[in-house]
Order: structure tokens, then C-alpha cells, then sequence
């Protein structure tokens, strides 16, 4: 029998084996603080609208009475975890795969795990502290710990760049990239504050170092709600362990008709890029029109927190199997 078919596993047995220390830990921590663990469906109706992600579609070929043929596959469960959350059900996280098309690479694999989790009547300072506890106490399955620092979106760059993220015009904010090969062809002010932080911010981030970032602009809001001011800024969060990204987390939106203008944005956007424009999840838009309860969401991806733990930069390191093996 020839073995030019390799059908092992792609990570290690003992990197496995942390993955399930990992989630028995998501779920004592959870369980601790009577967050419910709940599932929400992996196939929907509607798509993501975030022009960055794409998704994978599928066609269902049973009786059209059963619903729409055509499903997206999710690219994370908050659509119908906000529902839940709308229909009273409280403090609620799901842990499951997710699925991205067209990112595969040495950090990104197309399907991978997402936690996600609710906290009514939070904001999103509240849950980044949440969140950074979570990520000690993962540390702390490997023998670590971090240093935490958290800081607004403003002081990072001027501490990181040398740049005022809200004032400083396209020249100032390219000038820190000079030397970096990068085709600047249509790219807009949110894309180089993007290349600033991956590309001069993000590798300075120290191994042991848990830095939560807060307030973004108005400009990357996604999901989160804008608070007023001088100027306004996003209700967001991310948290890195390391240089890894591991949590983006919102005081969410809360208004139905702020959302939709979003999502056709969105798909404005996308129009422009040729890229395909998913139909709107109208079950989430009336969940808010309905009254979905103030609350603070983040989603934490395990590759990326087991990446962290195992100190490796491949994700295929993590995985059981990883894309090119699947």
C-alpha cells in the first residue's frame, strides 16, 4: 500500500489534548458564572455582510417547502445568539466551528473553532475584563501568566506610530509603512490604520502580555454601538495575547434600523468590489425591531488562544486536521 497519501494528524497528540483541557475550562468557567451553553444552527438563510469575510454557500436540494435552497455556512453564531438573546434566554455562549472561504495559510484555516458569549446589561470595558480572565486562566493551564495593559485605540497608535489615529491625515499615517511592499492602489484611511497596527504595532506586542484595546472609530464600528464625543468612537474591544488577535468584542447594537444601513453599506460595498452580496438576516433585524436587551458580545478564536499557549505561529499545529488534509 503506497503512503503517498499522508493521513495523519496535523498537530500533535499533546496539542490536542490541551485543546480539550481548553474547553472543559471554557465550560467550568461558564458554568461558574451561569452563562448557558447553548447551539445555534451552522447552516442559515442569510450571510455575513462584513465585506472582508467571505462565505461559503451551499444549496439544499430537499422540498422547497422547508425553506430557502440556497445557505450560507456560518462565519460566527451572533446573529442567532442575539436572537436568543432578544427572546429572553440571558447570559448565553456557544463554542463551535465556524467558517471562512478563501483563508487558508499558515494562520488561518478555513473551518476553525469560535467561542462566543452574551452578557446582558454589560458594556464592553466590563467584558474585556471578563475576558482577560479567561485568557489567565488558559494561561495558567501551561504554567503562565501575563501582564495586562489596557489602553484606548488613540494612545495605542500614538504610542505605537507615532500617530494620531482620529487627526493625523493619509500622508502621516502611510509615512510608518515606508519600506513595506504594499500596493496602496484603493486602499482608504481604515485600511492603513489596519497595516499600521499588523504591520509597526501588532510586533511589538511582548509574549507575556495581554494588551486590551478599546474605543475604536466610528469609521470600524461593525457591530457595536457609537458613543458621542470629540471625536465619536466604536464600543469595541480586541484583546491580544502575544502578537495574537484573539478576541474582538462589542457593546452591541442594539437599533434595527441603525443595523440594517449597515448591512446595506455593507453590501455597497461589496457591489463595488464585485464580490457577492448576501441576502440580510431579516430574523435578526426583527429580533431587534422586537427590543434585544442592552449587552456586551466577543467572540475568542481557540486556534488562536491555543496557538498563543503552544508557541507556534501555524495553525495547522493546533488542528487534529488541518485544510490540506481535511
Amino acid at each position: 500500500m503506497s503512503d503517498a497519501v499522508d493521513w495523519r494528524p496535523s498537530s500533535g497528540i499533546e496539542a490536542l489534548r490541551l485543546r480539550a483541557r481548553v474547553y472543559a475550562l471554557v465550560r467550568a468557567f461558564f458554568a461558574q458564572r451561569d452563562v448557558l451553553e447553548v447551539e445555534t444552527p451552522v447552516l442559515s438563510e442569510a450571510g455575513n455582510t462584513e465585506p472582508n469575510i467571505e462565505s461559503f454557500t451551499t444549496t439544499f436540494s430537499g422540498h422547497r417547502d422547508a425553506g430557502l435552497p440556497q445557505r450560507w455556512l456560518r462565519t460566527s453564531p451572533e446573529y442567532p445568539l442575539k436572537r436568543l438573546i432578544a427572546a429572553g434566554i440571558g447570559d448565553c455562549y456557544e463554542l463551535g466551528r465556524v467558517f471562512r472561504n478563501g483563508e487558508a495559510g499558515g494562520r488561518h484555516n478555513p473551518e476553525f473553532t469560535m467561542l462566543e458569549w452574551y452578557r446582558v446589561g454589560w458594556d464592553h470595558r466590563r467584558l474585556a475584563a471578563e475576558t482577560v480572565e479567561l485568557v489567565q486562566q488558559a494561561l495558567a493551564l501551561v504554567g503562565r501568566q501575563a501582564d495586562v495593559v489596557s489602553l484606548t485605540y488613540r494612545e495605542l497608535f500614538v504610542q505605537g506610530a507615532g500617530v494620531d489615529p482620529f487627526t493625523a491625515s493619509d500622508a502621516q499615517l502611510r509615512a510608518p509603512l515606508e519600506g513595506v511592499d504594499i500596493d496602496g492602489t484603493g486602499l482608504g484611511r481604515d485600511d492603513w490604520l489596519d497595516l499600521l497596527m499588523t504591520h509597526r504595532i501588532q510586533p511589538q506586542f511582548q509574549r507575556d502580555r495581554i494588551t486590551v484595546v478599546h474605543d475604536w472609530p466610528a469609521t470600524q464600528c461593525a457591530l457595536a454601538r457609537v458613543r458621542d464625543g470629540d471625536p465619536p468612537v466604536a464600543e469595541r474591544f480586541e484583546l491580544y495575547l502575544g502578537q495574537f488577535e484573539l478576541a474582538n468584542g462589542y457593546h452591541e447594537l442594539t437599533d434595527a434600523n441603525e443595523q440594517r444601513a449597515r448591512f446595506r453599506r455593507d453590501n455597497q460595498v461589496r457591489a463595488g468590489r464585485g464580490t457577492a452580496q448576501p441576502p440580510l438576516d431579516e430574523r435578526l433585524l426583527a429580533a431587534l425591531q422586537a427590543g434585544m436587551p442592552d449587552c456586551a458580545g466577543v467572540a475568542l478564536g481557540v486556534e488562536r488562544l491555543l496557538m498563543a499557549l503552544s508557541g507556534t505561529g501555524r495553525i495547522a499545529d493546533v488542528l487534529a486536521f488541518d485544510f490540506g488534509r481535511a
